[in-house]
């Protein structure tokens, strides 16, 4: 098995336990991007509303599509990562790491094959997410009937046909600066980090290289989302609004158009509506996956190399 597979295999278990964790954030950052109305709740008051109109599980609308959404995004993102790394350090000689170029070049290759791949996953969890913002008027304790998975993709099929499910892509594909920046940002600073420790290791008159603990991961791994998605987070609100099938936002030109759209009619304010959430959820998401992938990759490879030895 290659590092590939493993590292895509990691990722993608890595990827489940951050989105479990975190996925009530998830719930509410999306909830409050596809809102359109000028007027905000904190997200205390709406964790209380959704709690009083679709009790506790109401958090968690969307869970199994974002599981395998999550899943099958770091999965392909790893294994097309890792690929496009090793390719770039086959081809050259001399430094270990990979400059920002290079970097962000196999971030590109990763995030864009990804997007293209589990776009219709998406679709389906932002779907399930925003299904009952239409009851917010119902009495505390009612609630809209709760589509699965299966009967949000009929629905969505029946609505609009098969190319429903690739709405948003066009900034999605956009987005793709956002794991680039991060994943960029991480290498970056990993690489920095270990040639500091490195340095005082030899000046102490150690030859080893300086390893990094899952503490200096999750911490790397936190830095880096927190970074890239407050520079990105007007393009999610556009995403969101696309995949949730809004009428308002289906009639957007472009991205470029959405942007200026909401800004014109909900304020500045509007491109940012639940990104306390968002970055809340996304630094603790990469933190915990940045962290557990690596722990899930060496326990992996050291696990099967025994075996693939014989």
């Amino acid at each position: 098995m290659s590092d590939s597979f493993i590292h895509a295999a990691a990722g993608a278990a890595g990827g489940v336990a951050a989105m479990t964790a975190t996925y009530p954030l998830i719930f509410l950052s999306t909830r409050a991007a596809v809102e359109t109305k000028k007027e905000s709740k904190s997200t205390y008051q709406a964790v209380l509303d959704i709690v009083k109109r679709e009790g506790v599980f109401g958090l968690y609308s969307g869970l199994s599509s974002s599981l395998l959404g999550i899943a099958v995004t770091n999965g392909v993102y790893y294994y097309f990562y890792e690929r496009s790394r090793g390719l770039i350090l086959n081809s050259r000689t001399g430094s270990k790491g990979l400059t920002t170029l290079e970097s962000m070049l196999a971030g590109v290759i990763a995030g864009s094959a990804t997007t293209i791949i589990s776009n219709p996953i998406w679709v389906v969890q932002t779907s399930q997410a925003v299904q009952s913002m239409e009851n917010d008027s119902a009495l505390p304790g009612t609630s809209s009937k709760k589509l699965g998975i299966a009967e949000t993709i009929k629905n969505i099929f029946a609505k609009d046909g098969i190319k429903a499910f690739w709405r948003g892509i066009g900034p999605a594909l956009v987005l793709v600066i956002n794991p680039v920046l991060q994943y960029t940002v991480f290498e970056q600073l990993k690489n920095q980090l270990v040639k500091s420790r490195s340095a005082k290791l030899k000046a102490a008159g150690a030859v080893a290289v300086a390893v990094l603990t899952d503490m200096d991961f999750f911490f790397l791994g936190a830095l880096s989302k927190l970074i890239a998605t407050s520079l990105t987070y007007p393009y999610i609100v556009v995403k969101s609004r696309l995949q949730a099938g809004q009428a308002s936002a289906l009639k957007y030109k472009s991205s470029l158009d959405g942007l200026l759209t909401i800004i014109r009619e909900e304020g500045l304010e509007g491109l940012y509506k639940g990104i306390g959430s968002k970055l809340i959820q996304s630094v603790l998401t990469a933190a915990i996956l940045f962290a557990s992938q690596r722990r899930i990759y060496e326990i992996t490879k050291k696990a099967i190399t025994p075996v693939l030895n014989k």
